[in-house]
């Protein structure tokens, strides 16, 4: 146990227990892997810079770090989007074919459909961590929803 910023943190536990998640979430919304590491690289900068000293849910303002400095990335002129890369941690070819859809969204649908379906969070706390309204939320989910659907119900090839 390590006292960081007046806090005592168990920074070990904390970053095992939260990168491969941050990695998934930064993955999904950016859709670059060298990207994605690091964003999750400056959340956790982040977290021992600014993280209040009484926080109790140090993963949920991880995640809401990494959502908001994946948006400031996803603002930048120079980004562009290539190819799935063949690392991508998806063990199975349907997973991949999955992820695939998924990354053929806007970045913002992506954000909302993987903190909803892969981390769990309710459309009100995605509406806190992206700073708009559990209303754009649920449009966006929906709106995801349908043109994944859609993808989905394409045939192979087009």
């Amino acid at each position: 146990m390590s006292q960081i910023s007046n806090r005592p943190v168990d920074w070990e536990y904390l970053v095992t227990q939260n990168e491969t998640r941050l990695y998934r979430a930064a993955l999904a919304i950016l859709g670059d892997p060298y990207e994605a590491e690091d964003a999750v690289q400056d959340a956790f900068v982040r977290y021992l810079e600014k993280a209040p000293s009484n926080l109790e849910q140090p993963s949920a303002w991880l995640m809401r770090v990494l959502v908001n400095g994946c948006k400031s990335r996803l603002r930048l002129a120079w980004r562009r989007v290539g190819p799935l890369p063949e690392t991508l941690p998806a063990p199975t070819p349907e997973e991949r074919d999955e992820l695939e859809e998924l990354f053929s969204l806007p970045p913002e649908d992506r954000a909302v459909i993987h903190l909803h379906y892969y981390e769990g969070y309710s459309t009100d706390e995605i509406a806190h961590m992206l700073g708009c309204r559990p209303g754009t939320v649920r449009s966006r989910l929906s709106r995801a929803r349908e043109k994944l659907r859609k993808l989905l119900a394409e045939p192979a090839g087009g």
